[in-house]
């Protein structure tokens, strides 16, 4: 019998990286705010010509925020405290995949830092595409499953306004990019305020969605 899929976001929900993404950023653009910053990720944050980028003369658009980011992301990203454990719980009853908008390159050499990079069928970033909406379908395709298989937890409303666009579901937790209250407006299944609620959050989704 088929395992049902989790999809994992990796920034904000693996790792705590809302920081360093931010100062990168700030390179980029010094007068974007942390509330601006985290409104980009209300939609999907490739789309940098969106209303919610706005940019000004002092905009360096010569800087790429990979080149920035990286380094800082293997100097000083950690672990969100608990889901290790999570990760390793869910491996045993689940097939696990990252969607991510970060490269896949270190997504995985993070996993592999925390002992955790076998627990992940595949690990999709913005260099397999830079729209979950067409990742998700690759998981469809790649491995014969539908939106009913699959649940997609992550911290940004953006990302279950492109999970909504495949009819599939959302969860979402409160420790990473966004608020409760913006995270309500993506219609989650429900909000998870620590790791170790995922364990009994994603059981229950699978009970309903069959």
């Amino acid at each position: 019998m088929k395992k049902p899929f989790i999809l994992f976001d990796f920034d904000g929900v693996i790792a705590d990286s809302f920081l360093p993404a931010f100062e990168v950023q700030k390179m980029i653009c010094p007068e974007v705010t942390e509330d601006a910053y985290r409104k980009r990720f209300e939609g999907n944050i490739n789309d940098w010509e969106e209303p919610v980028n706005v940019h000004t003369e002092k905009c360096r658009h010569d800087i790429d925020f990979f080149t920035e980011y990286i380094p800082r992301m293997k100097k000083g990203v950690r672990i969100v405290s608990g889901m290790k454990e999570v990760i390793v719980e869910l491996g045993g009853n689940y097939s696990l995949v990252v969607v991510s908008s970060t490269i896949t390159s270190p997504i995985r050499e993070f996993l592999e830092t925390h002992d955790l990079a076998s627990h992940f069928m595949q690990i999709m970033g913005n260099d397999v595409h830079k729209s979950k909406i067409e990742k998700i379908k690759m998981i469809f395709e790649r491995y014969g499953v539908g939106p009913n298989d699959c649940v997609f937890i992550t911290d940004t409303l953006g990302d279950m306004r492109e999970a909504q666009r495949v009819d599939v579901v959302a969860i979402g937790v409160t420790w990473g990019f966004h608020a409760p209250e913006t995270l309500l407006r993506g219609e989650p299944f429900r909000l998870v305020e620590k790791p170790n609620d995922l364990l009994s959050v994603v059981s229950d989704y699978f009970k309903v969605s069959k």
